[in-house]
């Protein structure tokens, strides 16, 4: 069997911004777009975003994983051109997405997301776009989306499974077949360095895996490349983060890159090779480590 191809890209926080209304520029948003006006718009370019799409592309990988932070202040304008930019990365039966924090940055449009993005969302039997967790099978992979994003206050970054959402995942995972190579889709990373922008609930998440398992954790959040490991039913589960797909590199932050995974059995198990493609100064994709 040829292996399955499955690119994972994250947090492209689509620029430019669009001007906020006097309205709309209130609460927590105030603090995002000072800090977009003063920083982040020098480093997120819609320029590094289509070269490193485009790239993507020319892989042909055999679907393609998003996990959040598609916007940046969850503005009414921003929702239709992160949609265009969706399509234009691939449609909804090659492309699995779920929320970030910035997606549902303040209460007044947390519903916008779901609206936005039904049909990327939508799980394979139940066609719910509102539900998570959500099973999408393609090829061997069976991947498994889940949303801990949420409105926070001020300066806070922080994500929440919820009991429920936990319950739901923990019900699903011990009826998927062995067959599959599961994936699990999540923004936040599993352990963070800092409180303001950790997961929640990660103890309860790591302890569920723990009993259940999958072969393959991917999420955003940080804009670092990371690998940590965590305790499955036998053996150690990989949890993979990569930076922003818009980035410059600045700071600690690293540029634009995306992850490449393949997939293919391997006697009585799997294997899975991963490849990071990543933007250099001059502009162009290369491949950064394999």
């Amino acid at each position: 069997m040829a292996a399955f191809t499955l690119a994972h890209l994250s947090d492209p926080h689509l620029p430019p911004l669009p001007e906020p209304s006097a309205t709309e520029l209130a609460g927590k948003r105030v603090f995002g777009y000072l800090n977009w006006r003063r920083n982040r718009h020098k480093y997120h370019r819609r320029e590094v975003l289509d070269v490193l799409v485009s790239d993507l592309r020319a892989q042909s990988p055999d679907h393609i994983a998003v996990t959040g932070d598609f916007v940046n202040l969850a503005l009414e304008a921003e929702f239709p051109a992160a949609r265009a930019w969706l399509e234009s990365v691939g449609p909804p039966d090659q492309v699995s997405a779920i929320p970030g924090n910035h997606d549902l940055y303040v209460p007044a449009t947390r519903h916008r997301f779901a609206e936005t993005f039904a049909d990327y969302l939508a799980d394979d039997e139940t066609q719910n776009p509102a539900a998570f967790p959500y099973l999408r099978k393609r090829g061997p992979l069976m991947l498994i989306g889940l949303t801990s994003a949420l409105p926070t206050a001020p300066l806070m970054a922080t994500g929440t499974l919820g009991a429920s959402q936990l319950a739901a995942l923990e019900q699903r995972l011990a009826g998927l077949s062995s067959q599959t190579f599961r994936v699990l889709l999540v923004h936040h990373p599993l352990r963070s360095h800092t409180r303001v922008k950790r997961l929640t609930d990660s103890r309860q998440l790591i302890a569920l895996l723990k009993r259940h398992g999958v072969e393959l954790i991917l999420h955003g959040h940080d804009h670092v490349h990371s690998t940590i490991w965590i305790d499955g039913p036998g053996r150690s589960i990989p949890a993979v983060g990569v930076s922003s797909a818009s980035s410059l590199a600045h700071g600690r932050y690293p540029s634009a890159a995306y992850n490449l995974f393949s997939v293919a059995r391997e006697g009585n198990g799997w294997r899975c090779d991963m490849i990071v493609r990543g933007i250099n100064d001059a502009m162009r994709m290369r491949e950064i480590r394999r």
